[in-house]
């Protein structure tokens, strides 16, 4: 009986797969990460400034404690912050109300709820009718791999094999109304071990089926975090604590632009995403300065420094400026050089 159910479920996904193709988006409206390294790396080539189109389904795959939280609510924020409604699926439970204010989100504002089943995330976005129609409205989902189904809660359905199926059956449905309502949803989903990868298959892969990376125009991988220490004196004793995590994030599908791009992101606990680090940072690299510059004028040897004069004198946007136009010099390096196929 085990064979057959998972049979079934195989037989299902193929033919999802032969009938149905994810939808690429509204490419006039972005939608920003917090990261403009990773903004660049998802769409850069498509629209300047890059960012994420409205009209798709986005998910966001890794390890625990790779920053894919924070990064959904970094999202939703952008969302807020441009007129946007949001939508926010918490089937974990684990949203703190405070940290997500640290990213202009109030629970008591937002359609928030707790969710159980894939059902129960999937429908309300299809009755969803958000009032105003010129804006970006979002889902958010954090995070897949803690929803169940009907038959897995009442115990006919051991070994969670009808959990892909609704996958399949919900996602066919929603993709379309993301495109007719211009909405943008990002879910967020766990990793587990994959026992029958053999040598060369992947190590690791996403619960719930084929469908989730099926459906979705754009896979955004955290692939791992290394700890941002700071040490300090505080009467007299050298203090060292771990305040934040640096995670690289790979474009690993895009129906959007090229996969396979690549950004690293600076998550500091009780900010978020840090992008004036990593932006002052590419600068450096890219320049090949031994100092932090902005404008080709020094800023200074430290980057906390750096940091603080960026801030203080608004250059924010002036050094996201300088990123884009070197990202896009070193793309154009390396854009094709053969004669175009196609005549106009």
């Amino acid at each position: 009986m085990k064979r057959k159910i998972s049979e079934q479920v195989v037989e299902h996904s193929e033919k999802e797969v032969e009938q149905n193709q994810p939808y690429e988006g509204n490419e006039e409206i972005m939608i920003s990460t917090g990261s403009t390294l990773l903004d660049l790396a998802i769409s850069g080539g498509r629209k300047r400034g890059g960012g994420i189109p409205a009209g798709i389904l986005t998910e966001v795959f890794g390890p625990s404690g790779t920053g894919k939280t924070v990064l959904l609510c970094e999202i939703a924020g952008n969302v807020v912050k441009q007129g946007g409604q949001v939508m926010f699926r918490d089937p974990e439970a684990r949203l703190n109300t405070q940290f997500a204010k640290m990213f202009g989100l109030n629970v008591e504002e937002i359609d928030y709820d707790i969710p159980a089943t894939v059902v129960e995330v999937f429908e309300p976005v299809r009755k969803w009718n958000p009032e105003s129609k010129d804006k970006v409205h979002g889902v958010f989902v954090d995070s897949l791999a803690a929803l169940t189904t009907e038959w897995e809660a009442d115990g006919k359905d051991q070994y969670g094999m009808r959990r892909a199926k609704e996958f399949s059956e919900q996602l066919r449905l929603t993709c379309r109304t993301l495109r007719e309502k211009n909405l943008i949803m990002v879910c967020s989903n766990q990793v587990r071990q994959n026992l029958d990868a053999g040598p060369y298959g992947q190590k690791y892969k996403a619960p719930g089926g084929e469908a989730v990376g099926f459906y979705s125009s754009l896979r955004l991988r955290c692939i791992g975090a290394q700890k941002i220490t700071e040490e300090k004196t505080i009467r007299g004793n050298k203090i060292k604590k771990v305040v934040g995590v640096e995670t690289e994030i790979e474009v690993f599908k895009s129906s959007v632009w090229k996969p396979y791009n690549r950004a690293t992101i600076s998550i500091i606990y009780d900010y978020g995403i840090d992008d004036i680090k990593e932006n002052l940072k590419f600068v450096k690299e890219m320049t090949g300065s031994t100092v932090y510059t902005l404008g080709g004028e020094k800023l200074s040897n430290s980057i906390k420094e750096a940091i603080r004069i960026v801030e203080e004198d608004n250059l924010e946007e002036k050094l996201r400026e300088e990123v884009i136009e070197l990202w896009e010099e070193i793309e154009g390096a390396f854009g094709s050089e053969r004669k175009s196929r196609f005549y106009t």
